[in-house]
C-alpha cells in the first residue's frame, strides 16, 4: 500500500489530519467547501506544491496554496486567499510560482483572470490576490485556461463553448491582449468543454467537444483533424512521447490514442464503474497514467507505448489494432465523493495529489509501483 497524506484543506488551516505511516487516520471536518480543481505548482523548484480553489454558492470562496514538507509527512497550508467567485478551473503558471489563472462564475456569468499571490503573503493576516489581467471577450460559457506546459511562454489559451482565444500576456504591464480568435465554430450542436495544449507543438491544441476531440492549429486558428469517441470529459497529452493522447470517457474509463491513426484507440482501459472525469499522464515515468471519476476512485495505470522514433508510419498503418502492454497497478478508493482533480508533482514525479468534490485533498506516493532499476 502506498503511503499517503490526507487532508481536507477547505477548513480551519490548523486542523490537519496527517498520516505519516501506511494507514489512514480519521479526522473531523470543519466547514468543508466543494471543489473541483487542483494544479501542481511547477515553478516551485524547491518544494512539492499544489494550488486548489473552492466552488461554493453560499460561502466565501478561497484559493489554498499547499506544500508537502521535506520529510513528506505533512501537508502545510502555505497561504489562504480570498477569491470573489466560484472557481471552476485553476492552473498554475509554469514559470512563476506566484502566478495562476482561474475560470470563475457568478450566477450564470463566467469569467477568467490571471492572479498573482502577494510577495509577503506569509506576513499578512488577510492577504489579497492581485489581479494581473482579465481575459474578457468570451460570450459563451468559459471552460478552461491553458498555459504552455513546456517552459516560459507569454501566451495563454482560453476555451469557451464555441471559441478558442490565444492571448499575449504581459505580467509586468498587467495586461493581456487577444492575439487571435477562432474563426470557425466547433460544429453544429456541439460545444467545446475543455482541452490540452500539445507539449510537443506550441501551435497545436486539442479541444474536447462532446463526442469528439478536435485538433486546432493556433496560427490559422482552424481545425486540422478530429477523433470520434464517446463522451469525453478530459484529455491529456503524453509529455514524453509525441502523438500519444489520453482521453477520459464516460463509459469505458480511458482511451489511449496514437494521433497518426486516429480512427480507433490503441487501447481502452476499463477501470471505473461510472463517469471518468480526469486523466493525467506522468511527466517523468513512461506509461504511468492516473484517472479519477465519479465512482470515488483514482486508478493508477501502466500502459507502455512504442516511441515515435521506434514506430514507423508503415508499421502504424499495418497494425491498426495493435495492443499496448497495460495493467491496472492500483485503485485508490479512500474518497467519499467524485474525484474531479488530479495533479502529478513536477518536482517529485512519484507523488500525486487528487481532489474530490467534498473538498478533500489526498496526496499519494506511488514509489512501490515504479519499475526497479
Amino acid at each position: 500500500m502506498a503511503s499517503n497524506i490526507r487532508w481536507s484543506p477547505f477548513q480551519n488551516p490548523n486542523s490537519l489530519a496527517i498520516s505519516s505511516n501506511l494507514t489512514l487516520i480519521s479526522f473531523k471536518k470543519f466547514n468543508v467547501l466543494q471543489a473541483r480543481c487542483i494544479s501542481d505548482v511547477k515553478a516551485d523548484t524547491d518544494h512539492t506544491s499544489f494550488i486548489t480553489g473552492t466552488l461554493s454558492l453560499r460561502e466565501e470562496n478561497e484559493v489554498h496554496l499547499l506544500r508537502l514538507s521535506a520529510g513528506g509527512t505533512e501537508l502545510i497550508c502555505e497561504g489562504l486567499f480570498s477569491h470573489p467567485e466560484e472557481i471552476w478551473n485553476l492552473s498554475s503558471c509554469p514559470f512563476d510560482q506566484r502566478v495562476f489563472s482561474t475560470v470563475f462564475s457568478s450566477g450564470e456569468s463566467f469569467g477568467a483572470a490571471v492572479w498573482q499571490i502577494p510577495e509577503l503573503y506569509g506576513q499578512l493576516n488577510s492577504p489579497q490576490l492581485e489581479r494581473i489581467a482579465s481575459l474578457d471577450g468570451h460570450v459563451g460559457k468559459l471552460n478552461c485556461v491553458l498555459w504552455w506546459p513546456s517552459g516560459r511562454n507569454d501566451k495563454l489559451i482560453s476555451i469557451d463553448q464555441e471559441n478558442i482565444f490565444l492571448w499575449s500576456l504581459d505580467c509586468s504591464r498587467q495586461a493581456a491582449q487577444v492575439e487571435v480568435q477562432s474563426k470557425e465554430s466547433a460544429g453544429m450542436l456541439h460545444y467545446l468543454s475543455g482541452g490540452a495544449w500539445d507539449p510537443h507543438d506550441v501551435n497545436a491544441v486539442a479541444a474536447t467537444c462532446e463526442s469528439s476531440v478536435q485538433f486546432w492549429d493556433l496560427r490559422a486558428m482552424k481545425k486540422t483533424n478530429s477523433i470520434e469517441c464517446g463522451h469525453v470529459r478530459n484529455v491529456d497529452y503524453d509529455t514524453r512521447k509525441k502523438h500519444i493522447l489520453v482521453t477520459a470517457e464516460d463509459e469505458s474509463g480511458i482511451h489511449i490514442w496514437d494521433l497518426r491513426m486516429p480512427k480507433v484507440p490503441v487501447k481502452e482501459l476499463r477501470g471505473h464503474s461510472h463517469w471518468t472525469w480526469a486523466v493525467a499522464c506522468n511527466p517523468e515515468y513512461d506509461g504511468l497514467i492516473l484517472s479519477g471519476g465519479s465512482d470515488s476512485t483514482v486508478n493508477l495505470w501502466f500502459a507502455s507505448t512504442t516511441t515515435s522514433d521506434e514506430l514507423t508510419s508503415e508499421s502504424v498503418f499495418k497494425s491498426p489494432t495493435r495492443e499496448l502492454d497495460s495493467m491496472l497497478l492500483n485503485s485508490f478508493s479512500d474518497y467519499d465523493d467524485s474525484v474531479y482533480g488530479l495533479a502529478w508533482s513536477s518536482q517529485e514525479p512519484w507523488i500525486f495529489a487528487s481532489l474530490s468534490y467534498d473538498g478533500r485533498v489526498v496526496v499519494e506516493s506511488i514509489k512501490p509501483y515504479l519499475p526497479k532499476k
